[in-house]
């Protein structure tokens, strides 16, 4: 009885905590210290680059980052046949793909919008947004447990393997509904009433762990990193790093990112986390200008690949 009050309590408490408050603060201050970092070197960075020495390095670069986009499209595809429903693979891929430029826009939610309109037409509202909502959550799990392989440095790093403990089809639902009562604001857009007997109905989970989808979900982080890892060596010819300690805070500020809405696509959050976590390991002239350059090569496989849905949005508005 006593446990039950004093958990009464806790959540009480923590329901009352602003986090949309505390989510900008954390944006904006990322934002400073990033800026900061930046004019403070700004003297000592170059953006040269020797396209004929480099060029091949930056398409490998740009080739990884479309290659995570489509394992991630196709984790979501999985998201969805989990909870019981089977799509053709290529219309569900395509959109998602289309739509992936979205998550710039200022908000952050307004490709998790399209996602469940395009779903929800060919299947019914609660896998459509339960689909889309735990997304995120698959793609925190999958990047926790690469960054858990941090245990050979700390055991703390352990606990990063916890979300995924929640990832079978007994505790999805406890997932599901705290994810629902903290995305507000999605449930504002999308003008879905917060019910608790949304989460069982309609839902059919037809295994008890999601295998392939975690796997996309870990192959797309991974995919991310190598990006990030052949623009770093591009830049950093004397990078004698820890390639397993690199993976670790890329994981690690890629997920702080993710976990930052105010963000748009995670820009000033993921940067300013790994210079921190980076520390004094590599010259700060130096990752400024990865950090950038990965910023910018990131951005425009996004922007290649959901070119004809911008394009198609922008005729519908003329």
């Amino acid at each position: 009885m006593r446990f039950n009050i004093i958990n009464h309590l806790y959540w009480k408490f923590f329901k009352k905590i602003n986090f949309v408050g505390l989510k900008s603060i954390f944006f904006i201050s990322s934002l400073l210290y990033f800026c900061i970092y930046f004019f403070y070197n700004i003297d000592q960075i170059s953006f040269d680059v020797n396209l004929e020495k480099n060029g091949v390095n930056l398409s490998l670069s740009f080739f990884f980052c479309v290659l995570s986009i489509y394992l991630n499209a196709y984790a979501w595809k999985y998201i969805v046949k989990w909870f019981g429903k089977e799509f053709k693979s290529k219309n569900l891929v395509s959109f998602y793909v289309l739509t992936n430029i979205l998550k710039y826009v200022p908000g952050g939610i307004w490709h998790f919008v399209e996602r469940f309109n395009f779903i929800k037409k060919i299947s019914n509202t609660q896998i459509a947004f339960y689909s889309t909502l735990i997304e995120p959550y698959f793609m925190l799990s999958g990047s926790f447990l690469l960054a858990s392989l941090g245990i050979i440095f700390s055991p703390f790093y352990f606990f990063l393997i916890l979300p995924l403990v929640f990832l079978n089809r007994k505790l999805i639902y406890l997932v599901l509904k705290r994810l629902g009562s903290i995305k507000g604001k999605v449930l504002e857009v999308l003008r879905l009433a917060n019910s608790k007997d949304q989460f069982e109905n309609r839902i059919h989970i037809i295994s008890f762990f999601p295998i392939r989808a975690l796997l996309l979900e870990i192959g797309f982080v991974l995919a991310k990193f190598i990006g990030f890892y052949i623009c770093l060596n591009t830049f950093y010819t004397n990078n004698t790093l820890n390639i397993i300690f690199l993976l670790v805070i890329f994981s690690l500020s890629w997920s702080i990112g993710l976990v930052v809405p105010t963000a748009p696509g995670g820009v000033g959050v993921f940067e300013a986390c790994l210079l921190f976590f980076v520390g004094r390991n590599i010259p700060q002239n130096t990752i400024l200008v990865i950090l950038i350059y990965f910023r910018f090569i990131s951005t425009s496989a996004d922007l290649l690949l959901s070119f004809p849905f911008l394009i198609r949005k922008f005729f519908k508005r003329i």
